[in-house]
């Protein structure tokens, strides 16, 4: 494709991502990218025998007005999650153990947006998004398809930078706790870490940490240990611990020994507890759609505005409201309270009167339904379309990084041929 083909074609955001469908990534650059140190020798051929979905080919093109609104809102957000009257209202709904504040944000926030003729759409936010530095990676291993598309793949400082970006955020959640004390070593947590499907970023982040000298392990939570005011992990002491798990209250008798740990302030964990009920559980989006709410709490009239415009219209289902929501179902999408991952999350036109019932029957919110961005791919000399959504990865109110995830079905996974992670493009 020449320039002017380029520019008379593709003159858009929304035309780029439905007629560019060139392949961008250097398989070459990438496994360059994964595997910069000698220890990590072999990740990037692992990943393409064992997770064959994980990395999409090409990139989401994004407008820099849709960049900037991302990151209002979220800013927007962690303003609103300051306020006294927020946080009474979220904590009341949590356990006990998310009553402690021990001082850290919680590393690798996830906001995820649909993107559409209006902007920006908050879905969910996330307190242990993954896939960060596997996103990093990615975005370093990308060249142009064509000299029409070499503006896209100029050099970008800040993507060779956010490594470091990463570890100064861990000790930044150190130093919140634990002030001027030494760093102490870290463990990175998750079930069956070994089984995680994004289980290659584990090995990035252990590699991370010791290239700044901090002795860093990948553990389950079954070979940790709570004993004499420390916690241990193959005989040595954990001071820090950056959390993957899923039981995000730390209930399950598996769990007990970090559990036990966190409560009594002897480890630093992010994300945490706290972290989770503020930010992550379902039933904040009703709050943050809720105009009345957010006015009464003395938000501001501009934060409103950006809510109002970014975050759909959020309802609890109740029995009282339940012949309503199912006369509207066509319209809605249904998440459990404390789900992740897409897990049990449904498309109202696609409900069932048996799992209507099991949704009554739960915690679940109503979610008015806002359709993901479309991208075009070729594989394997076909195309087709698949969605997408953006994720943005933060740190204390800040946007670390831009992310897409493409998919077909319901609800994003990393099952489809031509799919996954992709790159974001903020278009000039």
């Amino acid at each position: 494709m020449n320039r002017a083909a380029a520019s008379s074609r593709l003159n858009t955001v929304e035309s780029l991502n439905k007629g560019c469908f060139c392949r961008t990534l250097n398989a070459d650059l990438l496994r360059e990218q994964l595997e910069s140190d000698a220890s990590l020798a072999g990740l990037a051929q692992s990943i393409a025998q064992t997770r064959l979905h994980l990395f999409s080919s090409t990139v989401v093109f994004v407008s820099p007005a849709m960049a900037r609104t991302i990151a209002a809102t979220v800013a927007a957000i962690e303003r609103v999650i300051a306020l006294p009257p927020y946080q009474a209202a979220a904590l009341s709904r949590a356990p006990a153990i998310a009553q402690y504040a021990f001082g850290p944000a919680g590393a690798f926030m996830g906001y995820d947006f649909h993107l559409g003729a209006q902007g920006p759409r908050l879905i969910e936010i996330n307190t242990n998004a993954g896939g960060a530095l596997l996103n990093a990676a990615l975005a370093r291993a990308q060249h142009a398809c064509c000299e029409a598309m070499n503006w896209a793949f100029t050099p970008n400082a800040e993507l060779h930078t956010l490594e470091q970006a990463f570890f100064d955020m861990f000790v930044a959640e150190w130093r919140r706790q634990r002030g001027n004390a030494p760093m102490g070593s870290l463990a990175i947590v998750d079930d069956e870490p070994a089984a995680q499907y994004l289980a290659p970023e584990f090995e990035l982040l252990q590699q991370l940490f010791r290239r700044h000298g901090v002795a860093a392990s990948i553990a389950d939570p079954k070979e940790l240990e709570w004993r004499d005011g420390k916690l241990w992990h193959q005989g040595a002491a954990v001071g820090m611990v950056y959390n993957r798990l899923t039981d995000f209250y730390l209930s399950e008798p598996g769990h007990r020994a970090l559990r036990d740990a966190y409560e009594a302030g002897a480890v630093v964990l992010t994300p945490h507890p706290r972290a989770h009920a503020l930010h992550a559980d379902k039933r904040n989006l009703v709050s943050l759609s809720d105009d009345e709410l957010l006015a009464a709490w003395g938000v501001s009239e501009a934060d409103r505005d950006l809510l109002k415009a970014a975050v759909p219209q959020t309802r609890m289902v109740t029995a009282e409201r339940a012949g309503e929501l199912w006369t509207q179902r066509r319209r809605l999408f249904f998440k459990p309270v404390a789900g992740y991952g897409a897990k049990a999350a449904y498309r109202g036109d696609k409900l069932t009167r048996r799992v209507w019932e099991d949704i009554q029957a739960g915690d679940f919110v109503a979610q008015a339904l806002v359709p993901p961005g479309e991208r075009l791919i070729e594989v394997d000399g076909v195309q087709a379309d698949l969605k997408f959504d953006v994720r943005a990865y933060t740190y204390d109110g800040k946007v670390q990084l831009l992310a897409a995830r493409m998919y077909a079905g319901q609800t994003t996974n990393f099952r489809t041929p031509g799919g996954g992670f992709a790159p974001v493009v903020v278009v000039p």
